[in-house]
């Protein structure tokens, strides 16, 4: 089934459209747009470490980075794309040029993966200089957008689904695909677009985009001039429907490409909502709760039924006692008295991605979650969400978004460091998702059960403030009605 972003039935069409005269494309606006992309497969990858902890055999597709900018004559935008497993290190450094040196700030640089696990992983220290490699290429990509921009433009969006994603953790699948066009002299410039679900690998040891990448070679391939982009949506807890769990064989890795891109392909086919307007955005850290310490005897017995070497400190990915750095900083907690977090922002995360009191040498963009950006064009929500989002709660934004009326488009993945924000039902069975931040981030806590929830309340929080001229927005949903009551 197709149908524009956000609109559900032609009730829906009827209350976005009547909702405020705010919630319209404005004709005025003289809006500008322009495109860059380029190779980032590394050229001496050989000492590289993948995100599977595996060094690279060999490169089977190239890896790429692609940026798009819009202007509306007073603020300028850059999203910006990249087949990785997330940017990581080259974030803070790229935030703080672009910022500087082009006047565009944190909340106006969204930074976007595609969830690649056949890439260069950041967060291995032998692989930092990768990653400020990345920062001054993705500088560079972003200027030659902006020498590129032309108008006029206009911003259109739809969606439709894909029905080829599977879910874990006793959740319903999420098959929404996301795109937005950008055109320019009525014809595409630019195809963004989203789909929540793991990408699909063939291999542990080539570098290569995933079955995404394959639809973004088909996008282009069908839409001569276009520059498509692909990044992932809230897909933490699913997969695709073939192979198992994220790899399969290499032709049915292309096959699903090609069929995120006929559904693509079908959805640009089909009349879109036109959202040119005026561009604003902010960028906010939300706390999220984490859950009370195992005590110390419980600690110390832990440590020893898994044989945990206890003075080596934090090791790095992918050394073997990484997932028994939580275990190690549990026992220090306890013996020399530190406080232990309640709180995500009571902590930082460190470049090799353990979360810390504070940095050793004072970062000027910290790495704090959980972030989240939304950007408004026109009358849409561009929501980018920090992290390995799971499907429940992206769609709990976007259930919140279409009582607004709001047109939209959801990713997570934004930023640097994949932390998973797991579902209560996955914290509830301690599930991979919710461990991730003890055995890969190093906490010596978990996620309190609410995680799910005031992560949500958080982004809708922000939506709010970023939309508080709509009125719709002011309305309270009836599940905020029942817990104020209470």
């Amino acid at each position: 089934m197709i149908r524009m972003q956000g609109l559900r039935s032609a009730a829906s069409v009827v209350l976005v459209l009547s909702v405020t005269c705010l919630l319209h494309a404005d004709d005025t606006i003289m809006m500008r747009a322009g495109t860059a992309k380029a190779v980032i497969t590394p050229q001496d990858g050989d000492d590289l470490t993948l995100v599977m902890g595996i060094k690279p055999s060999g490169v089977t597709h190239d890896i790429y980075a692609r940026a798009l900018v819009l202007s509306d004559g007073e603020q300028r935008l850059a999203i910006v794309t990249y087949d990785l497993n997330c940017l990581d290190v080259a974030t803070p450094i790229l935030r703080k040029r672009c910022r500087d040196e082009l006047d565009i700030d944190a909340s106006r640089l969204i930074i976007l993966s595609t969830h690649n696990h056949a890439a260069p992983i950041q967060i291995v220290p032998d692989n930092f200089e990768y990653g400020r490699w990345l920062a001054d290429r993705s500088f560079d990509l972003i200027k030659d957008a902006i020498a590129a921009e032309q108008g006029p433009a206009r911003v259109k969006i739809g969606s439709g689904e894909g029905h080829f994603v599977q879910s874990v953790g006793h959740a319903p699948v999420d098959s929404e695909i996301q795109v937005m066009q950008v055109d320019l002299n009525d014809k595409p410039l630019a195809v963004l677009f989203n789909h929540p679900t793991h990408p699909l690998q063939f291999s542990r040891t080539e570098i290569d985009t995933g079955h995404p990448g394959y639809a973004v070679d088909q996008i282009e391939a069908q839409v001569p001039g276009v520059m498509a982009m692909y990044a992932d949506a809230c897909g933490g807890n699913q997969f695709p429907d073939r192979g198992t769990v994220m790899y399969g064989t290499k032709e049915q890795m292309i096959e699903l490409g090609h069929e995120l891109a006929s559904a693509v392909l079908g959805i640009i086919d089909q009349p879109l909502l036109d959202v040119t307007g005026r561009i604003t955005s902010k960028l906010e850290v939300i706390p999220l709760p984490l859950d009370e310490p195992l005590s110390y005897e419980d600690a110390k017995q832990l440590a020893k039924e898994e044989r945990v070497p206890l003075d080596i400190g934090l090791v790095p990915y992918p050394h073997p006692d990484r997932g028994t750095n939580w275990i190690r900083q549990l026992l220090k907690h306890h013996e020399e008295n530190i406080p232990f977090p309640k709180l995500t922002t009571d902590r930082v995360c460190t470049d090799d991605a353990f979360l810390v009191r504070e940095y050793e040498e004072p970062r000027e963009f910290p790495c704090e979650y959980e972030e989240v950006i939304v950007t408004r064009i026109g009358p849409m929500a561009f929501v980018a969400m920090q992290g390995e989002v799971c499907a429940p709660i992206g769609m709990r934004v976007k259930d919140h978004l279409r009582r607004f009326g709001l047109p939209m488009m959801v990713f997570a993945y934004m930023g640097e460091h994949n932390l998973y924000i797991p579902t209560r039902e996955l914290v509830r069975v301690d599930a991979y998702q919710a461990k991730v931040i003890r055995i890969q981030y190093a906490s010596p806590v978990g996620w309190a059960p609410e995680v799910e929830d005031e992560m949500v309340r958080g982004v809708i929080k922000v939506v709010r403030s970023v939309f508080d001229d709509v009125p719709s927005t002011k309305q309270k949903s009836l599940e905020e009605q029942f817990e104020a009551a209470q």
